[in-house]
């Protein structure tokens, strides 16, 4: 079987030649339920999950019962903290907690080859000469995109030090632009297009293999 392929695009979005990939990381079997697996714990990473309301334990006042317990017609009621007063505390309250979901190193890893492996098979992942980007412009990155014909949303993924790159596709509209460190599962199933330049290829490698 040949090993994977992706092109390497110029800041004009040609295509000089074709780059092979390590079949390891993209050419590895989908496997669908650990990228569903590890794409819900991401987002579940995301929740504060610090949310919390007075339960009727917490609700101040009520030490003595609101009326009597017979005769007045009314139900009997032992206290104004409870649920159904409208000052009362809530029945079931929230209190923080932690939505951390765990998912094993292997098993991660795993979910990243395969989001990685379905774009080389789709041929919707493309590497970026990031040295032909001198200075920033927006107008070139739009140019690039037209000229690959790919859609978005897309995610470009660039080192740190390639700030040209990133400031050109960051204000373009549904483009996300991530360092290979900040780069999670969930965006790479979001996007429709994964691109990559030179410089970040060998981290974005070490990081499912």
């Amino acid at each position: 079987m040949a090993s994977p392929k992706a092109p390497l695009l110029d800041s004009a979005g040609k295509k000089s030649k074709d780059v092979s990939l390590e079949e390891a990381v993209f050419g590895a079997e989908v496997k669908a339920h650990l990228v569903h697996e590890a794409v819900r714990a991401e987002l579940a990473s995301r929740r504060a999950g610090t949310f919390a309301t007075k339960s009727r334990g917490l609700v101040s006042g009520g030490r003595a019962k609101p009326w009597r317990q017979k005769g007045t017609g009314r139900a009997r009621q032992g206290t104004i903290r409870a649920p159904q007063f409208t000052t009362g505390g809530h029945a079931f309250a929230k209190s923080p907690r932690s939505f951390e979901v765990k998912v094993n190193r292997k098993a991660r890893r795993a979910a990243l080859r395969s989001a990685l492996s379905a774009h080389a098979a789709e041929g919707s992942f493309g590497i970026l000469d990031g040295s032909k980007f001198d200075a920033p412009s927006t107008k070139t990155a739009v140019a690039l995109l037209a000229a690959w014909g790919k859609h978005v949303p897309l995610l470009v993924v660039a080192t740190s030090d390639e700030d040209a790159v990133a400031k050109s596709f960051r204000n373009l509209e549904r483009v996300v632009v991530v360092t290979p460190d900040e780069l999670e599962i969930a965006g790479v199933v979001w996007a429709r297009a994964l691109l990559v330049t030179e410089a970040a290829l060998p981290l974005v490698q070490g990081r499912a293999a």
